[in-house]
Protein backbone atom coordinates (compact mmCIF):
# COMPACT_ATOMS: atom_id res chain seq x y z
CA UNK A 1 0.00 0.00 0.00
CA UNK A 2 1.33 3.29 -1.16
CA UNK A 3 0.50 6.72 1.36
CA UNK A 4 0.18 9.95 0.92
CA UNK A 5 0.85 12.76 2.62
CA UNK A 6 0.24 16.10 1.93
CA UNK A 7 3.01 18.33 1.20
CA UNK A 8 2.79 21.59 3.42
CA UNK A 9 -0.78 20.51 3.97
CA UNK A 10 -0.89 20.75 0.06
CA UNK A 11 0.16 23.84 -1.01
CA UNK A 12 -1.72 23.19 -4.55
CA UNK A 13 -5.49 23.91 -3.03
CA UNK A 14 -4.83 26.00 -0.57
CA UNK A 15 -2.44 28.41 1.32
CA UNK A 16 0.76 26.07 2.61
CA UNK A 17 0.88 25.86 5.72
CA UNK A 18 -2.65 26.66 7.14
CA UNK A 19 -5.19 24.76 9.05
CA UNK A 20 -7.63 24.76 6.25
CA UNK A 21 -4.92 23.36 4.42
CA UNK A 22 -4.17 20.52 6.20
CA UNK A 23 -8.09 19.41 7.01
CA UNK A 24 -8.83 19.60 3.64
CA UNK A 25 -6.20 17.12 2.54
CA UNK A 26 -7.53 14.63 5.42
CA UNK A 27 -11.35 15.02 4.35
CA UNK A 28 -10.24 14.42 0.98
CA UNK A 29 -8.27 11.02 1.86
CA UNK A 30 -4.67 11.51 2.45
CA UNK A 31 -3.16 9.12 4.73
CA UNK A 32 -0.93 11.82 6.48
CA UNK A 33 0.27 15.31 6.43
CA UNK A 34 3.63 16.82 6.32
CA UNK A 35 5.10 19.86 7.74
CA UNK A 36 8.38 22.02 8.22
CA UNK A 37 9.04 23.43 11.84
CA UNK A 38 11.16 26.64 12.84
CA UNK A 39 11.78 28.43 15.89
CA UNK A 40 10.39 31.72 16.79
CA UNK A 41 12.84 33.99 18.82
CA UNK A 42 11.11 33.38 21.75
CA UNK A 43 11.07 29.59 21.57
CA UNK A 44 7.79 28.26 20.04
CA UNK A 45 7.85 25.97 16.97
CA UNK A 46 5.63 27.58 14.05
CA UNK A 47 5.39 25.87 10.55
CA UNK A 48 6.51 27.78 8.20
CA UNK A 49 8.83 26.96 5.07
CA UNK A 50 10.98 29.33 4.24
CA UNK A 51 13.46 31.24 6.62
CA UNK A 52 11.93 34.41 5.29
CA UNK A 53 8.36 35.64 5.76
CA UNK A 54 8.23 37.36 2.92
CA UNK A 55 6.97 34.99 0.08
CA UNK A 56 3.72 33.00 2.19
CA UNK A 57 2.46 36.07 4.66
CA UNK A 58 2.48 39.76 4.67
CA UNK A 59 5.69 40.33 6.72
CA UNK A 60 9.21 40.52 6.14
CA UNK A 61 12.37 39.96 8.01
CA UNK A 62 13.31 36.06 9.22
CA UNK A 63 10.99 33.82 11.03
CA UNK A 64 14.04 33.08 14.02
CA UNK A 65 14.07 36.66 14.71
CA UNK A 66 10.43 37.09 15.21
CA UNK A 67 8.03 36.58 18.68
CA UNK A 68 4.61 34.43 18.45
CA UNK A 69 2.78 37.49 19.05
CA UNK A 70 4.72 38.86 16.09
CA UNK A 71 4.09 36.33 13.79
CA UNK A 72 0.48 35.66 14.76
CA UNK A 73 -0.55 39.40 13.86
CA UNK A 74 0.24 38.40 10.08
CA UNK A 75 -1.81 37.47 6.91
CA UNK A 76 -0.06 33.71 5.84
CA UNK A 77 -3.01 33.39 3.17
CA UNK A 78 -4.40 36.02 1.47
CA UNK A 79 -1.24 35.92 -1.38
CA UNK A 80 -2.41 31.82 -2.48
CA UNK A 81 -4.64 31.65 -6.09
CA UNK A 82 -7.50 30.09 -4.24
CA UNK A 83 -7.89 32.98 -2.10
CA UNK A 84 -8.37 35.38 -4.40
CA UNK A 85 -11.99 35.76 -5.22
CA UNK A 86 -12.73 34.98 -1.27
CA UNK A 87 -14.24 37.67 0.11
CA UNK A 88 -14.23 36.90 3.92
CA UNK A 89 -11.09 34.22 4.88
CA UNK A 90 -11.45 32.52 7.68
CA UNK A 91 -8.26 32.01 10.39
CA UNK A 92 -8.19 28.93 9.45
CA UNK A 93 -7.08 29.97 5.82
CA UNK A 94 -4.67 33.13 6.73
CA UNK A 95 -3.83 32.61 10.49
CA UNK A 96 -0.13 31.41 11.31
CA UNK A 97 -0.11 27.57 12.46
CA UNK A 98 1.26 26.45 15.31
CA UNK A 99 2.54 23.02 15.76
CA UNK A 100 0.76 22.18 19.03
CA UNK A 101 -2.60 23.80 17.04
CA UNK A 102 -1.48 21.46 14.44
CA UNK A 103 -1.45 18.17 16.90
CA UNK A 104 -4.20 19.17 18.66
CA UNK A 105 -7.10 19.29 15.14
CA UNK A 106 -5.01 16.13 13.76
CA UNK A 107 -5.57 14.72 17.35
CA UNK A 108 -9.17 15.60 16.96
CA UNK A 109 -9.58 14.00 13.74
CA UNK A 110 -11.67 11.24 13.24
CA UNK A 111 -9.44 8.21 11.72
CA UNK A 112 -5.85 7.32 11.70
CA UNK A 113 -3.74 10.26 10.60
CA UNK A 114 0.41 10.02 9.95
CA UNK A 115 2.15 13.03 10.42
CA UNK A 116 5.62 14.50 9.33
CA UNK A 117 7.78 16.99 11.17
CA UNK A 118 10.85 18.03 9.17
CA UNK A 119 13.06 20.01 11.20
CA UNK A 120 15.11 22.93 8.97
CA UNK A 121 18.27 23.26 9.17
CA UNK A 122 20.77 25.66 9.25
CA UNK A 123 19.14 27.37 12.00
CA UNK A 124 20.61 29.83 14.59
CA UNK A 125 19.25 27.76 17.18
CA UNK A 126 21.02 24.50 15.90
CA UNK A 127 19.93 21.52 18.16
CA UNK A 128 17.39 23.53 20.41
CA UNK A 129 14.97 22.85 17.30
CA UNK A 130 14.96 18.65 17.75
CA UNK A 131 14.93 19.39 21.78
CA UNK A 132 11.99 21.76 21.65
CA UNK A 133 10.37 19.01 19.11
CA UNK A 134 10.84 16.50 21.58
CA UNK A 135 9.53 18.08 24.22
CA UNK A 136 6.36 18.81 22.31
CA UNK A 137 5.42 15.51 21.22
CA UNK A 138 6.02 14.11 24.74
CA UNK A 139 3.39 16.61 25.86
CA UNK A 140 1.40 15.34 23.65
CA UNK A 141 2.24 11.67 24.37
CA UNK A 142 3.62 11.25 20.64
CA UNK A 143 7.39 10.63 21.70
CA UNK A 144 6.76 7.13 22.57
CA UNK A 145 4.84 5.63 19.53
CA UNK A 146 2.29 3.21 20.79
CA UNK A 147 0.92 0.69 18.23
CA UNK A 148 -2.65 2.09 18.36
CA UNK A 149 -2.69 5.93 19.01
CA UNK A 150 -4.22 6.94 15.43
CA UNK A 151 -1.89 10.01 14.97
CA UNK A 152 1.73 8.25 14.43
CA UNK A 153 4.99 11.12 14.06
CA UNK A 154 7.75 10.49 12.26
CA UNK A 155 10.76 12.99 11.84
CA UNK A 156 12.36 13.95 8.88
CA UNK A 157 15.86 16.08 7.68
CA UNK A 158 18.16 17.11 5.14
CA UNK A 159 20.48 17.50 8.18
CA UNK A 160 21.68 13.94 9.48
CA UNK A 161 23.35 15.46 12.45
CA UNK A 162 19.59 16.54 13.63
CA UNK A 163 18.08 12.69 13.24
CA UNK A 164 20.92 11.54 15.57
CA UNK A 165 19.67 14.46 17.76
CA UNK A 166 16.26 12.85 17.32
CA UNK A 167 17.66 9.44 18.34
CA UNK A 168 19.40 10.42 20.98
CA UNK A 169 16.31 12.34 22.44
CA UNK A 170 13.46 10.10 21.38
CA UNK A 171 14.98 6.64 20.04
CA UNK A 172 11.43 4.97 19.01
CA UNK A 173 10.74 7.65 16.63
CA UNK A 174 10.93 6.84 13.40
CA UNK A 175 13.05 8.85 10.75
CA UNK A 176 13.51 10.27 7.23
CA UNK A 177 16.82 11.27 6.00
CA UNK A 178 15.58 13.59 3.34
CA UNK A 179 18.10 13.55 -0.28
CA UNK A 180 18.50 16.07 -2.64
CA UNK A 181 21.48 14.52 -3.69
CA UNK A 182 23.46 11.29 -3.38
CA UNK A 183 25.70 11.01 -0.48
CA UNK A 184 28.11 8.08 -0.44
CA UNK A 185 26.95 4.45 0.44
CA UNK A 186 23.38 5.63 0.76
CA UNK A 187 22.21 4.41 -2.87
CA UNK A 188 23.15 0.98 -1.53
CA UNK A 189 20.40 1.51 1.94
CA UNK A 190 23.47 2.67 4.00
CA UNK A 191 21.43 5.48 6.08
CA UNK A 192 23.28 8.19 8.53
CA UNK A 193 23.02 6.81 12.37
CA UNK A 194 19.47 7.80 13.30
CA UNK A 195 18.04 7.44 9.97
CA UNK A 196 15.44 4.38 9.30
CA UNK A 197 14.19 5.33 5.99
CA UNK A 198 15.12 7.39 2.79
CA UNK A 199 13.53 10.39 1.91
CA UNK A 200 14.73 11.26 -2.15
CA UNK A 201 13.49 13.68 -4.01
CA UNK A 202 12.29 12.76 -7.74
CA UNK A 203 14.70 14.45 -9.34
CA UNK A 204 16.80 11.32 -8.05
CA UNK A 205 14.64 8.72 -8.64
CA UNK A 206 14.13 10.39 -12.72
CA UNK A 207 17.89 9.94 -12.59
CA UNK A 208 18.75 6.79 -10.54
CA UNK A 209 16.23 3.92 -12.05
CA UNK A 210 17.55 1.19 -9.89
CA UNK A 211 17.54 3.46 -6.34
CA UNK A 212 13.71 2.52 -5.14
CA UNK A 213 14.95 -1.12 -5.57
CA UNK A 214 18.27 -1.11 -4.25
CA UNK A 215 16.59 0.54 -0.89
CA UNK A 216 14.26 -2.32 -1.07
CA UNK A 217 16.84 -4.87 -1.44
CA UNK A 218 18.34 -3.44 1.83
CA UNK A 219 15.04 -3.36 3.81
CA UNK A 220 14.06 -0.05 3.40
CA UNK A 221 11.24 2.04 2.81
CA UNK A 222 11.07 4.38 0.49
CA UNK A 223 9.01 8.19 1.18
CA UNK A 224 9.73 9.95 -2.56
CA UNK A 225 9.23 14.09 -2.58
CA UNK A 226 7.47 16.28 -4.18
CA UNK A 227 5.37 14.20 -6.86
CA UNK A 228 2.73 16.11 -8.18
CA UNK A 229 2.33 15.40 -11.91
CA UNK A 230 1.30 12.20 -13.59
CA UNK A 231 4.19 10.83 -15.02
CA UNK A 232 5.81 11.13 -11.96
CA UNK A 233 3.37 9.47 -10.12
CA UNK A 234 3.27 7.01 -12.91
CA UNK A 235 6.72 6.39 -12.13
CA UNK A 236 7.16 5.91 -8.18
CA UNK A 237 3.93 3.52 -8.37
CA UNK A 238 5.81 0.93 -10.87
CA UNK A 239 8.90 1.32 -8.76
CA UNK A 240 7.22 0.56 -5.40
CA UNK A 241 7.34 3.20 -3.09
CA UNK A 242 5.70 2.97 0.17
CA UNK A 243 4.88 7.19 0.74
CA UNK A 244 4.27 9.80 -2.05
CA UNK A 245 4.51 13.54 -0.60
CA UNK A 246 2.71 15.69 -2.48
CA UNK A 247 1.38 19.27 -3.12
CA UNK A 248 -1.87 17.38 -4.56
CA UNK A 249 -3.12 15.28 -2.53
CA UNK A 250 -6.55 14.35 -4.33
CA UNK A 251 -4.61 14.10 -7.66
CA UNK A 252 -2.90 11.45 -6.13
CA UNK A 253 -5.11 9.21 -4.52
CA UNK A 254 -7.60 9.70 -7.54
CA UNK A 255 -4.76 8.19 -9.60
CA UNK A 256 -3.97 5.07 -6.87
CA UNK A 257 -7.86 4.53 -7.22
CA UNK A 258 -7.41 3.32 -11.05
CA UNK A 259 -4.05 1.50 -10.22
CA UNK A 260 -4.90 -1.97 -10.92
CA UNK A 261 -4.77 -4.53 -7.12
CA UNK A 262 -1.47 -6.34 -7.68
Amino acid sequence: MTLVFAHRGGADALPEHTLAAYLRALEEGADGVECDVRLTRDGHLVCVHDRRLNRTSNGTGLVSTKTLAELEELDFGSWHASTASVEELSLDHTRLLTLERLLLALREFDRPVQLLIETKHPSRYGGEVERRLVEMLHKHSLADPEPGDPLQVTVMSFSALALRRIRSLARALPTVYLLELMPPGVSRGRLPFGAHIPGPGIGLIRSRPGLVANFRAAGRPTYVWTVNDEPDVDLVLAQGVDGIITDRPRFVIDMLKNVPPV
